[in-house]
């Protein structure tokens, strides 16, 4: 993925985020900036998620594990990230509507992205 790429999915997941904050009670997203900066620490924190434990427990797999860790994630990010607030129910909430969306507008896992970059 080129520069550019990697921009735009950010800038997408950032604006993905803040439909999320305008949908979903108990997650609460400063603006833009708090978003995209949100959308930067989710992936990398699904990234060590994922190398850690595989592709079948991470934000980016499928199913409830998938699911919930996903939820835990978007719930520990708002520790790393300023103006940024969740609540459990709110983090369970994000998750869901988040892949919803995913299933319409994929945005795929960064982990994926570096080994398919290390492969070239």
């Amino acid at each position: 993925m080129n520069i550019i790429g990697t921009i735009v999915r950010f800038v997408v997941s950032a604006l993905v985020l803040m439909v999320v904050d305008w949908i979903v009670p108990g997650f609460d997203v400063g603006g833009f900036w708090s978003a995209l900066f949100l959308a930067i620490v989710i992936a990398v924190l699904g990234w060590i998620v994922e190398g850690l434990f595989g592709k079948k427990v991470t934000p980016f797999g499928r199913g409830i594990v998938g699911f919930l860790a996903s939820a835990a994630v978007i719930w520990i990010a708002q520790f790393i990230v300023g103006n940024v607030e969740v609540s459990w129910l709110g983090a369970i909430l994000a998750a869901l509507v988040i892949g919803i969306i995913d299933l319409f507008i994929p945005i795929g896992s960064p982990y994926e992205a570096g080994k398919a970059g290390k492969k070239s």
